[in-house]
This record gives structure tokens, sequence and C-alpha cells, in this order.
């Protein structure tokens, strides 16, 4: 019995340890909700966290929700507070598979792969599907990619009198430099 409790501690360690993961903590990701005429509601976060395991395509992401950065002062301070409620949901996250993955075929050569999985955003899970560009160069992994969010599928109320002002949909882009852990 001691002899098969330590075969199966051995060989969940192994595979722990076997798997080959790329992460990076500066990844940057962009929003934007412009609407024409009216002031940019663009943000960067430049410490967005990111891991994907190369032996099953298996992929996650986190951000903390204040470290987007606007252009104008009062703006972040509206989103923080008034839309995003950083106090109560200081996290957005993301969980999904790039599907198709295969790192043996990962190359210099950009390739384009489907990203799917579930983002969470002001206390909601909602699917997403994102198109990724992805390569490997240097023993690092690049990915790119951006989909498209609506606040009122994440709860975000826009009040009616900024409501022309801010876009029904928010474009999203990713970017990721990941080194092998």
């Amino acid at each position: 019995m001691k002899n098969l409790v330590l075969l199966i501690v051995t060989l969940g360690f192994v595979n722990i340890v076997s798997a080959q993961k790329y992460s990076t903590r500066t990844g940057k990701v962009t929003f934007e909700a412009s609407v024409p005429l009216f002031e940019d509601v663009f943000a960067q976060d430049d410490s967005n966290i990111a891991i994907v395991n190369a032996d099953n395509g298996d992929f996650a992401s986190v951000s903390t929700v204040k470290n987007f950065q606007f252009k104008v002062k009062l703006m972040e301070e509206h989103f923080n507070e008034n839309y995003a409620e950083t106090a109560k949901y200081p996290k957005t996250t993301f969980k999904g598979k790039i599907a198709n993955f295969d790192k043996t075929k990962l190359t210099a050569t950009p390739q384009k792969y489907t990203v799917q999985g579930t983002l969470n955003f002001h206390g909601v899970d909602k699917a997403v599907n994102s198109t990724a560009t992805m390569y490997a160069k240097d023993g690092k992994i690049y990915m790119q990619g951006t989909f498209v969010a609506r606040p009122a599928d994440f709860n975000v109320t826009i009040p009616k009198m900024v409501m022309k002002k801010v876009a029904e949909n928010v474009n999203v882009e990713y970017n990721y430099i990941m080194l092998k852990q």
C-alpha cells in the first residue's frame, strides 16, 4: 500500500514538472470604447499576467483592473469607481484553451489560432472567442490577438448622460511575450 501511494505521488509530481509552461508578468492589454467626435476612451495595462501550458494549449491571464491607465485621469477615476467598481471587483481573469495548439508546429512564422474560454469581469463570467497570432522565437512564445466585449454583457451600467460617448462594443487587444518557466 505504501508503495502504491508513493507511485501515485511520484507520477503526479512528474506530470506537474514535465508540463512546459510559458508565462509573463508584463503582458500588455488595451481596450478602446471610443466613438467618433468624442474624447478617446482608451486604457492600457502593461502588467497583465499570462500563462500557457505548451503541452496542451491551456491558457490563462489575470489583470488587476486598477492597473488600466487612461490618458485622462478623471476618466480613469470614473472607470474605477463607477463602471468597473474595482473596490468590489479588483481583478479580471480569462481561462481557456488555444484550439488545436501544438508547440512542435510553432515556428518563427506567425500562425493563427482560436482561443476559447471564459472572461470574468465585474463579477460576470462570459464565453469569449478570440483569434490570436502566435509564433516562437529565441525560446519565447509570442501571442497577440483581439476580441470584442460589450459592457452590458458584464452588467456594467453606462449612465445616460455619457452613453453616446462610449461605444457599445469594446475592442480588447492583448500582446504577450512568454518565457519558459
